[in-house]
């Protein structure tokens, strides 16, 4: 067996089990980009927790064989680059449109998100998904600001009953002397 055969296999191999553990994979055309901008991306990539790499067709072919990222090789033409993620499964769609804005002759081409195939159109909706943490962010935000609101009326409350004026609370009373009504007309029937 040659050296070059066995190389290809090893590389076949450790893209393989890449996929395997893989969340998703995006596929595009690189090669309108000089180095810089392609050091630039890569750390971008990087500081995102994506792992971006050019790698032989052929070679793709044969490692998603038995994984979800079968179905990308019908775009597996001309220069290709990959990038592919383990946590966040939309995070190589968005760093790689938000690269793809500033560099026009970068092209997204498609993309396995948690083993759905997803042509151009779809990544670049999928890229505009928050991140996970953006999400959970503002699902909190979401949960905080009614009890920051009950606490700042409460607080209001109290300082004005401290001041030693009425409190208007037609608002805050009104449910509870309705609620009260309503006890009194059930029990009384």
């Amino acid at each position: 067996m040659s050296n070059n055969l066995v190389k290809k296999q090893e590389a076949v191999s450790e893209i393989h089990e890449k996929l395997l553990k893989a969340k998703s994979m995006v596929v595009v055309d690189y090669m309108g980009i000089n180095v810089e901008e392609a050091t630039n991306l890569r750390n971008v990539c990087r500081e995102n927790d994506v792992e971006y790499k050019v790698y032989k067709n052929n070679l793709v072919r044969r490692a998603v064989e038995g994984t979800d990222f079968e179905e990308i090789t019908k775009d597996l033409t001309g220069p290709n680059a990959f990038a592919i993620s383990y946590e966040d499964a939309t995070a190589p769609a968005r760093v790689l449109k938000n690269f793809a804005k500033d560099n026009k002759n970068f092209e997204l081409r498609s993309g396995i998100i948690e083993g759905a195939y997803y042509g151009v159109e779809g990544i670049n909706k999928i890229a505009d998904i928050p991140s996970r943490e953006v999400l959970v962010a503002k699902l909190l935000g979401s949960i905080k600001s009614p009890i920051s609101n009950l606490a700042y009326l409460l607080k209001a409350i109290s300082d004005k009953k401290q001041e030693g004026g009425e409190v208007e609370s037609a608002s805050v009373e009104a449910p509870a002397e309705e609620a009260k009504v309503e006890a009194e007309a059930t029990t009384e029937e």
